[in-house]
């Protein structure tokens, strides 16, 4: 599969101490690929998660939902190529199997392990081979966060890191974080894997909340063709090894800067899994501004990026402002039509209801020949505002999954 040409290079990723990545080979699929992912965390690490809403959600997330309660993690295992979901209690006997095989190898509890799976629907995990991929991957020699980032990817057409770091206190702490997501992209949580790991000493709540603060501004607002998956987790794990002071609450010095740095952290990676949208050649941020609240601001831009009418519009170069304005209007949020205004590029195409008589579109034209789009709509009503990220929809996207089970 050829690289998406959005693609980002994968950064330089500090290791963060306590946390051991492994890969090996459990060939869920036929692929001459590593497709298992171990990561190994220092006992005290601390966990929080945010998951899919998917009512048909694999064993992994339900479990997931529950370990997360507990506030610990000794240990991450992410399988790709196959979901595990919609497999009854053969998929959770997997999973089962899988904690209990890596607790044992670490002495812990069993809920100390995460368990994720990505890829097709339907199949249950092969027992079989999950036994012999966690025996291979817990002798692999440590790896750096590329390639782990490359083994827990399915139709990625490149790995995605994102990193970042903050002073807490007199301490210097880091995030390392890698995500997988192409297609099944919509946002409710969000629809991928993604995992953050800081040598910060964090609270679990405090993490759990600056998790769910970031998702809620970055996951929650990227779509790539409306498909809410289920399988979606994101994960932070802080092992506490950096020495600070721990970070109970906001009051805890330090504690804002880290919050910042897990916003931006997940932000970054929630870009890059829209430029590898399945088929993706243009990157595409809808701005909203005056709409009644924030949340209908948002409402509205994800009308906007989940039309497919815009999407091909954008895909084509076709600056047809006519398509955001109908999105808007079937978002079902409050807004005025002859209030409203639609601009390409910084450029308004029509304001307050009506097309510019001056409008020149050629400007319009030229940025929409870029890779980077943005989209301006203004609602006339309110305070409200929210951005949110998509890309255009091409032929691509039916090429990859027309035959994406077989």
């Amino acid at each position: 599969m050829d690289t998406s040409p959005l693609a980002r290079p994968f950064p330089v990723m500090p290791p963060i101490a306590g946390a051991v990545p492994r890969i090996a080979r459990a060939r869920y699929k036929d692929w001459d690929r590593c497709d298992l992912t171990f990561v190994e965390l220092v006992e005290g690490t601390s966990v929080a998660g945010v998951f899919t809403k998917n009512i048909c959600c694999s064993t992994e997330v339900e479990m997931g939902r529950e370990q997360v309660r507990l506030g610990r993690a000794r240990a991450l295992v992410v399988n790709a190529g196959n979901s595990n979901a919609f497999t009854g209690y053969r998929g959770r006997e997997a999973v089962e199997q899988i904690m209990a095989q890596v607790a044992g190898h670490l002495s812990c509890e069993p809920s100390d392990v995460f368990v994720s799976s990505t890829g097709v629907i339907g199949v249950p995990l092969p027992l079989d081979k999950a036994r012999d991929g966690v025996e291979n991957v817990l002798r692999a020699q440590p790896c750096d966060w590329r390639a782990a980032a490359d083994t827990i990817g399915t139709t990625d057409t490149f790995a995605k890191g994102a990193h970042a770091s903050a002073m807490i206190g007199d301490t210097r702490i880091q995030i390392a974080a890698i995500i997988k997501g192409s297609g099944m992209i919509a946002p409710d949580m969000a629809t991928m894997l993604g995992y953050l790991f800081t040598d910060a000493q964090v609270a679990p709540a405090f993490l759990q909340h600056c998790l769910s603060a970031a998702n809620e501004a970055t996951f929650s607002c990227i779509t790539v063709d409306s498909e809410t998956s289920t399988s979606d987790t994101v994960l932070a794990f802080a092992t506490g090894q950096a020495g600070n002071d721990e970070l109970v609450d906001f009051d805890s010095p330090g504690a804002d800067a880290f919050a910042a740095a897990i916003h931006d952290v997940c932000r970054q990676m929630a870009h890059l899994v829209v430029r590898d949208g399945e088929g993706a050649q243009k990157f595409i941020e809808v701005a909203v501004t005056g709409a009644k609240d924030d949340d209908s601001a948002r409402t509205i831009g994800l009308a906007i990026a989940n039309s497919p009418l815009v999407k091909t519009a954008i895909a084509g170069e076709d600056a047809n402002w006519g398509r955001v304005v109908m999105a808007v209007g079937k978002a079902g949020e409050p807004a005025d039509r002859d209030k409203l205004s639609i601009g390409f590029g910084g450029v308004w195409a029509a304001r307050d209801g009506l097309p510019l008589p001056d409008y020149d579109e050629e400007p319009v034209a030229r940025h929409l020949r870029g890779q980077d789009i943005r989209i301006d709509v203004d609602i006339g009503i309110g305070e409200g505002r929210a951005t949110v990220w998509t890309c255009d929809l091409t032929h691509g996207y039916i090429s990859i999954n027309a035959d994406y089970r077989t």
